[in-house]
């Protein structure tokens, strides 16, 4: 089949699925389920594997992988694997829409339904293609991905990439600054790594018109704080990104006119390389305790390691970037910006090439511009027939190649 022939195809068969993707994608959004806890949604993606022939077999508890094999004799070694999402955040959705989501304080607030449903759209335009091609697509239906350690690392630790041994791994991600229509892409480094700051600060608690006869963690943590954002402007190279907040500090015990004995706080520090990833960490820790013990306090500094940066391959993600143009036209694809955020499917690409890419979900016209994580995410749907053939059509695309 000629490329053209095959764009007129995939485009077809979206368009003819378009519904059936939509209202998996409406089903899965009004049920979420929180991190490893996915089991209704595991159970409703089986549901739709079967009704496709496609075979499949549980992984990491909640998650599934599917397999699709190609009948022609066609580059018969090829082996390609696609990873979607099926956890949800815990958000409390704010919406009127009739799907929107049925659980209490549970919602669907980064697109990981969309991911679902459009991987699920791909598959279904792929069996439909197996006497086209050949090779063996893998799908990956992942738990967890909002949760350290991710299940992404759950997946990877059961030896499922070792046994599958995919030549690519490919994802899209929602981007609601992206209008939908269009898709968007990276090469090289993207996205930072994360890890999560736990400090706790023991001073001293006594009446607030006294200080002088406590040793204040209100005031200690303070100075942290301040001081902390040195590891950005001062101890980072400028080129290297670097991010560093504290999101969340309480006292234990304080009031008006009481100083607290004991002060915690929570942040993120994200970054691209990890060399300096590690060297901050040991600053960070050095500077807090040290702060805390010239004050008079003690300090415990935990550190969680979290995702590490999200580096797509250089050559797959070219290749991907001109196979979508063709497919959707150069206007429709577009250069991505570094991002600060981070997402566990850069594990998978420490063992293996991988694309991560961005699916434009957005549309100002319509008032669909709240980001991921907001309590009023939500997507054009016309989305989802460029998320399912684009990703289709680049797996096909790639089986030949």
């Amino acid at each position: 089949m000629s490329d053209i022939g095959l764009i007129s195809t995939v485009k077809s068969l979206a368009a003819e699925y378009d519904s059936w993707v939509n209202n998996i994608r409406e089903h899965i959004h009004s049920d979420p389920e929180l991190s490893f806890q996915e089991y209704r949604t595991s159970a409703f993606v089986k549901n739709k594997l079967l009704e496709l022939q496609i075979p499949f077999r549980e992984i990491a508890d909640t998650g599934i992988l599917a397999w699709i094999e190609g009948l022609s004799d066609k580059n018969k070694s090829r082996v390609i694997c696609l990873r979607s999402e099926l956890d949800a955040l815990p958000i409390q959705e704010i919406s009127s829409k009739d799907y929107s989501s049925g659980n209490e304080g549970i919602m669907h607030a980064c697109g990981h339904d969309v991911h679902t449903a459009s991987l699920l759209g791909a598959a279904r335009i792929l069996q439909t293609c197996k006497n086209d091609f050949g090779g063996k697509v893998y799908l990956i239906f992942q738990p967890g991905e909002e949760t350290l350690p991710g299940g992404a690392s759950k997946i990877i630790a059961e030896g499922v990439i070792d046994e599958i041994k995919p030549d690519y791994i490919i994802a899209q991600h929602v981007m609601p600054e992206l209008e939908a229509g269009k898709v968007g892409f990276r090469s090289g480094m993207y996205m930072a790594s994360a890890d999560e700051i736990f400090i706790t600060i023991h001073g001293k608690g006594g009446h607030g018109a006294m200080p002088h006869l406590s040793i204040d963690p209100i005031v200690i943590s303070a100075q942290i704080v301040s001081a902390a954002q040195q590891l950005v402007s001062r101890w980072s190279a400028p080129a290297m990104p670097t991010v560093l907040t504290f999101g969340k500090i309480n006292s234990i015990g304080g009031s008006t006119n009481v100083i607290p004995s004991e002060v915690k706080l929570e942040g993120t520090f994200r970054t691209y390389n990890d060399d300096w990833r590690f060297v901050a960490h040991d600053r960070l820790k050095k500077l807090v305790k040290g702060i805390a013990e010239s004050l008079g306090a003690q300090a415990e500094v935990d550190i969680i390691i979290g995702y590490p940066a999200l580096i797509n391959d250089e050559a797959l993600s070219k290749s991907c970037q001109s196979l979508s143009s063709e497919y959707l036209g150069t206007d429709n694809v577009v250069d991505l910006e570094l991002r600060p955020t981070a997402d566990d499917f850069a594990s998978y690409l420490e063992k293996i090439p991988g694309c991560f890419y961005r699916l434009g979900v957005g549309n100002q016209k319509k008032g669909i511009t709240h980001s991921v994580h907001h309590p009023q995410f939500d997507i054009d749907e016309e989305a989802l027939k460029i998320g399912v053939g684009n990703m289709a059509y680049l797996t096909l695309r790639l089986l030949e190649s």
